[in-house]
C-alpha cells in the first residue's frame, strides 16, 4: 500500500501541471497574436482616410491567416488586439463615439472569423496558393468577410454620426478595398510561407534572390517617387519573382511595393500623395490590389505548370517501368520448355551440319526430321501460350479460366485433366484470380513437358478466406526429394505467388508424380509489404 500510494499521487500533479503547461502557452500565444494584430493595425493607420478607417488595414490579413493557419480557438488573440486599437481611438484626441467603435469590432471580428471559415471550406487546409482555384478561393473568401466588416462598419459610423448620408457609399468602398488589399498582401504571405518556410528561404537565400530582392525594391520606389507612366515599372520584377520563385517570392514582392507605397504616401511624397485624400486613397487601393492580384495569379500558373511538368515526367518514367515490367512478364511466361526446344533443334542443326560433312546420310535423315518436330513442338507451345495469355479468368472467374485452359491443353496434348472447384465466386482480388490461373498454366506446361504423366488433376478450394489451388500428375516426379530450382518456370511460378503474398509448395519424388499447391490469404492479392 505504501509503494502504491505515492504513485496515486504523482499522476494528478502530472496531469495538473501538464494541464498548467498548456493554459500558459495558449495565453501567451493570444498575447503574441494580439501584439501582431496591434502591430500590423499601427502600420495600417499610417495611411488613414478618414474617422478610424485606413487606405490599407494588413490586420484583416493577419486575423485571417492566424484563424485559418492555427484554428479558431485563437480568436481571444484577435479580440483582444481589437480592443486595444479601440481603445486608442477612444481615448486619443479624436476619439470616436463608443457605439461606433463597438459596431466597428463587431465587423471586424466577424470579418476575421467568416473569412477564415470561408477561406478553409473554399481551398481547405494547408493551401499554399500554387494552383489558380486556390487564389480564386481566397478572393471569394475575402471578398466575402471584408463587405461584411464594411457593411458593419459604415453603419456604426453612420449611427455614431462620424459620417454623414452622403458619405456612406464613398466610406464602404474605401473601408471594403482598404481591408481587402490588406488582406491580399497579408494572407498570402502566411499560406505560402507557412508550408515550407525553409525549402522557401532557401530557394531566396541565393545570389538571383538578393538581386530580386533590390531589382523590386528599386522599382517600387521608382514607380511611387516618378511620373504616373513610371507606375508600370514594377511590374516586370513581380513577374521575374513568380517565375524563378513561386508564390513564396510573388507574395514576398508584393508585401515590398505595398509597404513601400505606404511609408512613402505616409510621408506626403511620390506620385499619389498629389491626390486628395479620397483619391489617394484610392489610387493605393487600386494599385496594391492589382500588383498582388498579378503576381499571385501569375505564380499560380508558374506553379501549375512545373506540378504538370513533373507529372508528365514521373507519367513518363511509370510508362517505361511498366513497358519494362511487362516485358520481364512475357519473358517470364515464355518458360524454359520454349527455351529447351529451341536449344535442341539448334543442336540437331549442328548434328546435321556435320553430318553433311562426314557425309553421313543416316545421321542426316535422323536430324532432318527431328528439327522439324522440335520447331513444330515450340511453334505450337508458342501459339498455345498467346491463345492462353488471352483466356484469362478476367469476367469468367477462376475455376472457369482453368477449366477451359485444361479442355484445351487435354485435346492437344491427349492428356486427361480434372478440374474441380467452387462454383461461387473466389473472395479474392482479380489480380490474385490472374496469377492463380497464370501459375496453373505453368504447372499444366511443366507436367507435359516433364512429367511423361497419363493423368492430372486441379483442384481448387476456398476455406476461411483462404483460397488453394493444387496441380497434381502421376508421373515420374523429381529426381529427388529436393525441390527443383533453376527452372525459369518454377522461378516465374515463386515469382508469381511472391507478388500477391500466396505461398507456394512443391512436393514430390522419383516415380511419385509432382504435387504444386499454392495457397493465397484472406484479402490476397495485394504485394508482401503494402
Amino acid at each position: 500500500m505504501s509503494s502504491q500510494a505515492p504513485a496515486a499521487a504523482i499522476e494528478p500533479a502530472f496531469a495538473r501541471r501538464a494541464q498548467y503547461v498548456r493554459a500558459a502557452r495558449y495565453a501567451a500565444g493570444i498575447l503574441v497574436l494580439a501584439a501582431l494584430y496591434v502591430g500590423a493595425a499601427k502600420l495600417g493607420q499610417a495611411l488613414r482616410y478618414t474617422g478610424s478607417v485606413s487606405a490599407v488595414w494588413p490586420p484583416a490579413g493577419l486575423g485571417i491567416g492566424a484563424l485559418y493557419l492555427f484554428g479558431l480557438r485563437w480568436w481571444p488573440g484577435i479580440f483582444l488586439g481589437e480592443i486595444v486599437v479601440n481603445a486608442e481611438l477612444l481615448l486619443g484626441s479624436a476619439s470616436l463615439p463608443a457605439l461606433s467603435l463597438a459596431g466597428q469590432q463587431t465587423g471586424n471580428m466577424a470579418e476575421i472569423v467568416v473569412g477564415a471559415i470561408i477561406l478553409r471550406r473554399l481551398i481547405g487546409r494547408g493551401a499554399a496558393l500554387d494552383r489558380a482555384s486556390e487564389v480564386a478561393g481566397m478572393l471569394v473568401a475575402l471578398g466575402t468577410a471584408t463587405a461584411l466588416s464594411a457593411t458593419v462598419g459604415t453603419l456604426s459610423m453612420r449611427i455614431g454620426g462620424v459620417i454623414g448620408t452622403h458619405e456612406v457609399a464613398r466610406f464602404w468602398r474605401t473601408w471594403w478595398l482598404g481591408d481587402t488589399a490588406g488582406a491580399l498582401v497579408v494572407l498570402p504571405l502566411l499560406l505560402a510561407w507557412a508550408k515550407a518556410p525553409l525549402a522557401s528561404w532557401r530557394r531566396l537565400y541565393t545570389i538571383e534572390g538578393a538581386l530580386l530582392i533590390g531589382a523590386v525594391t528599386a522599382l517600387a520606389m521608382l514607380a511611387v517617387l516618378g511620373g504616373a507612366p513610371l507606375t508600370y515599372m514594377v511590374f516586370p520584377a513581380l513577374i521575374w519573382a513568380a517565375f524563378r520563385f513561386g508564390p513564396s517570392g510573388a507574395t514576398l514582392a508584393v508585401t515590398i511595393i505595398a509597404l513601400l507605397t505606404i511609408g512613402i504616401t505616409a510621408d506626403n511624397l511620390g506620385l499619389f500623395a498629389k491626390q486628395p485624400i479620397d483619391q489617394r486613397a484610392l489610387s493605393t487601393q487600386l494599385y496594391i490590389l492589382v500588383a498582388a492580384l498579378t503576381a499571385l495569379f501569375f505564380g499560380a500558373a508558374v506553379s501549375e505548370r512545373e506540378r504538370a511538368a513533373k507529372q508528365l515526367a514521373t507519367a513518363k518514367q511509370n510508362e517505361g517501368s511498366r513497358a519494362l515490367e511487362e516485358r520481364h512478364r512475357i519473358a517470364r511466361d515464355l518458360h524454359d520448355s520454349v527455351s529447351q526446344s529451341l536449344f535442341s533443334a539448334l543442336l540437331e542443326t549442328r548434328a546435321a551440319q556435320n553430318a553433311l560433312v562426314r557425309d553421313d546420310p543416316s545421321r542426316l535423315r535422323h536430324a532432318l526430321p527431328e528439327i522439324g518436330e522440335l520447331i513444330r513442338s515450340a511453334q505450337s507451345e508458342m501459339r498455345a501460350l498467346i491463345f492462353e495469355l488471352d483466356r484469362g479468368p478476367d469476367g469468367r472467374g477462376l475455376v472457369a479460366a482453368v477449366s477451359d485452359l485444361a479442355r484445351t491443353v487435354s485435346e492437344r496434348e491427349h492428356l486427361p485433366i480434372h478440374v474441380r472447384g467452387p462454383t461461387g465466386a473466389l473472395d479474392i482480388s482479380p489480380r490474385a484470380q490472374v496469377e492463380l490461373f497464370a501459375i496453373g498454366r505453368e504447372a499444366l506446361a511443366n507436367v507435359v513437358k516433364h512429367a511423361h504423366a497419363t493423368e492430372a488433376w486441379i483442384h481448387i478450394t476456398a476455406d476461411d478466406g483462404w483460397v488453394s489451388m493444387q496441380v497434381r500428375d502421376d508421373g515420374r516426379g523429381f529426381a529427388s526429394t529436393i525441390e527443383p530450382t533453376g527452372h525459369f518456370g518454377l522461378d516465374s511460378m515463386r515469382s508469381r505467388a511472391q507478388e500477391i503474398g500466396a505461398i507456394l509448395e512443391f512436393e514430390g519424388g522419383s516415380g511419385r508424380g509432382t504435387v504444386v499447391q499454392v495457397h493465397v490469404p484472406p484479402d490476397g492479392g495485394l504485394p508482401i509489404g503494402t
